[in-house]
């Protein structure tokens, strides 16, 4: 890949990771999804105090790059420079988003967790995020802090703008039926995959899914 060419997320299975889970288990079960196919992956910014980051990113993105998949950091922007990471997820609106830009010294995919309010989606086609993703689109434990959205909300995103749309929250291979005629381009998975006790099935069992779609 040449310097300063940003990897492109694909579609499919945006898999997000714990990294305050055992970190060999962690990186055992990250080995075994990407054997799959995945479009992206997500570390959510959930560190331990006494965990050496930097170290715990490299090795998330050497496992990542191997099968060219994009490694983003969720929130910690500035982890960006030090690190091979190639992008960003930001939970709300960064303030200070051209400071951002401005101080990251490469090219990087940026994100923005959107909700019910489509001003969030206009801002992040204003600023030229490279995708956005709805959350909540069904209860969830680990996206409890996320409203749920309408599904008219996403309708109406995917009518008026061209941003690549992921979903996420509380969506399973059993209740992603319910998503047949909304435009997107992938959906967020934690536990559903992480927590399995095989990941590389319960991967297949997702595409299988979206495949219906």
């Amino acid at each position: 890949m040449n310097a300063g060419q940003k990897r492109k997320m694909g579609s499919g299975i945006y898999l997000i990771i714990d990294p305050s889970m055992d970190e060999k288990v962690l990186l055992n079960k990250l080995d075994i999804c990407l054997n799959e196919r995945l479009a992206a992956v997500q570390i959510w910014d959930n560190f331990k105090d006494t965990q050496d980051i930097t170290t715990l990113i490299c090795k998330i993105c050497d496992l990542c790059h191997a099968k060219n998949v994009p490694v983003l950091i969720n929130n910690q922007w500035g982890l960006l420079n030090k690190t091979d990471l190639d992008g960003i997820h930001f939970d709300i609106i960064p303030e200070d988003y051209e400071e951002i830009k401005a101080g990251v010294n490469k090219s990087f995919i940026s994100g923005l967790t959107c909700n019910n309010d489509l001003s969030w989606v206009e801002w992040a086609n204003r600023n030229n995020l490279d995708y956005i993703s709805f959350c909540s689109v069904f209860p969830s434990q680990t996206a409890n802090s996320c409203e749920i959205v309408h599904f008219n909300t996403i309708q109406k995103a995917s009518k008026h703008y061209d941003l690549p749309i992921y979903l996420a929250g509380g969506i399973t291979a059993n209740n992603l039926g319910q998503l047949k005629g909304l435009n997107f381009k992938g959906i967020a998975v934690v536990s559903g995959i992480m927590g399995a006790t095989n990941p590389s099935e319960s991967i297949n069992n997702y595409l299988k899914e979206l495949n219906k779609k």
